[in-house]
């Protein structure tokens, strides 16, 4: 009798894990699916020297990040983040790379005050812009999101709360990985690396 519990037991823990190995597998292979089908893709924003698109560097990866020059904590760290990890890389590798910081507060971020905005961190990053519209489009095709929050008691007037994803692009301008605003330089470094030399 024992026996038997013992082996009925054992079955039900075999069929469980084959369950939770079955859910794990889809649930990588949905993700995985989304990054390549759902979200990210190409798309035409401005800046100071005209129009942008991810096409428009089809032998480079691209690093995607939405946010705002007026951020005072989690954009100016994600961009000095970027900045050293590009350091760490050999040149070869980090020509491959380009920087793309799209602003979703065009009120206050022109094209010509993004450019200066993160030249001060890298003169390769390009800084881009548009209407609200268009930027909306751009938003909801990568997943992410943003919204204005008033500050009536300050300078500024309000804030953006946004999402803080750093999107690596492949070459076929599909998300290969996300980043965040807090990954290390040498993470930031280790994962380009990986995706550009394998």
């Amino acid at each position: 009798m024992l026996n038997k519990t013992k082996s009925l037991y054992m079955a039900f823990a075999v069929l469980l894990l084959a369950i939770l190995a079955t859910a794990l597998y889809m649930q990588t292979n949905n993700t995985e699916k989304a990054k390549s089908t759902r979200l990210g893709g190409d798309f035409t924003l401005m800046t100071s020297e005209g129009p942008v698109s991810l096409s428009d560097f089809p032998n480079k990866m691209k690093l995607v990040f939405f946010g705002y020059t007026h951020c005072p904590d989690i954009c100016p760290l994600t961009l000095a983040n970027v900045k050293v990890a590009l350091k760490q890389l050999p040149d070869d590798v980090r020509s491959q790379v380009q920087t793309i910081f799209i602003s979703v507060d065009p009120k206050r971020d022109t094209p010509e005050h993004l450019s200066q905005y993160v030249h001060f961190f890298d003169p390769s990053f390009i800084g881009a812009t548009d209407t609200q519209k268009n930027i909306d489009k751009v938003v909801k095709q990568y997943g992410a999101f943003y919204r204005f929050v008033d500050m009536p008691d300050s300078s500024m007037g309000y804030s953006v709360d946004h999402s803080a994803q750093l999107y690596l692009m492949g070459k076929d301008n599909k998300i290969k990985e996300y980043l965040f605003h807090d990954s290390s330089s040498e993470e930031i470094a280790e994962t380009l690396k990986k995706a550009i030399t394998g």
